[in-house]
């Protein structure tokens, strides 16, 4: 009878234990996930600020007299597309990232286009307002940066916490599965060309 009481206070006691850190684990799970919404957020606010600046700089540019008209179809074209591309912070697949980040990807490589197009304009290089937008441009995107980085960040402490011992058990339970963050851009790591 005490060997028997004995055994059921030790499985008690390691019931309570495991439940405890189950409460704990969940919630800081949780904590985490809505951390990489947030920065979730954050990133989309950032390109939603940069996608704002485009009709400007496009109105600015046209005023150009001769200015290349097909660079700024692309540059607008590449906005509609971008802004497009919505991905639901509860839903963070692998698959919606990359959609969004080439969306992105297609904004910002239009934008280099349209800028490398404007050297041959001196007027406009001039333009106070093309200069300020251009400067509202360039600060975007380190914000954008800044808060991809973050948005990484806060998924690699996400993904951390799900898959160590024992918050992956619960995790397993709960539903809560590894998130992916950005990645470089395809062919990021092959060096520019440049020729003189």
């Amino acid at each position: 009878m005490k060997s028997r009481n004995l055994l059921l206070i030790v499985v008690v006691v390691f019931l309570l234990i495991l439940a405890g850190c189950g409460c704990r684990g969940y919630n800081s799970m949780v904590s985490l996930d809505e951390n990489v919404k947030a920065k979730w957020a954050n990133v989309q606010s950032d390109y939603q600020r940069r996608n704002d600046l485009i009709p400007s700089l496009v109105n600015t540019v046209k005023g150009a007299a001769n200015f290349e008209q097909q660079t700024l179809t692309q540059v607008v074209e590449a906005r509609a597309k971008a802004t497009s591309v919505q991905v639901n912070p509860e839903n963070l697949t692998p698959e919606k990232i990359a959609e969004f980040q080439q969306a992105q990807s297609g904004v910002s490589s239009a934008l280099s286009r349209l800028l490398a197009v404007v050297e041959a304009y001196p007027d406009l290089k001039a333009n106070a307002n093309f200069m300020d937008l251009q400067k509202q441009l360039e600060g975007t995107e380190n914000r954008i940066k800044v808060s991809r980085n973050d948005f990484n960040t806060s998924v690699q402490e996400y993904n951390s916490t799900v898959r160590t011992f024992p918050n992956n058990i619960f995790a397993g339970m709960f539903g809560f599965k590894t998130k992916q963050g950005f990645a470089a851009d395809p062919g990021a790591e092959k060096a520019p060309e440049v020729k003189f």
